[in-house]
């Protein structure tokens, strides 16, 4: 197995076990979404909490250059951790909700 379909063998596993858990007070779906041509990787909710209708991207991955991008993770504890447990090194995971100015000062790659 190559590094880019070990990365994405990765994400897809870690991205896979979020989207096994449902919020127990609401009636909310969870779609996971891969695109393994354009190396994309979604985790969407869409349902109701109550009266309120629910869409919305809880984790948005991709791997781009040989890197792999955390454009959005709105788990309670994050994904980069899992990541790195995983096997890819840190300099290989760029924290994408982060602006350049604050990646510079984490153990992970600028870009």
């Amino acid at each position: 197995m190559d590094t880019l379909e070990q990365y994405r063998y990765f994400v897809q596993i870690i991205i896979s076990k979020y989207a096994k858990i449902y919020p127990s007070n609401a009636d909310i779906n969870n779609m996971l979404i891969v695109s393994e041509d354009h190396n994309q990787f979604l985790l969407m909710q869409e349902g109701w909490d109550k009266k309120k209708r629910i869409h919305h991207c809880l984790i948005h991955v991709q791997i781009v250059n040989g890197k792999v991008w955390i454009h959005f993770d709105g788990t309670e504890d994050g994904i980069t951790d899992e990541l790195v447990t995983a096997g890819i090194p840190k300099d290989k995971i760029v924290l994408g909700f982060h602006p350049p100015y604050v990646r510079q000062h984490t153990d992970y790659a600028m870009a």
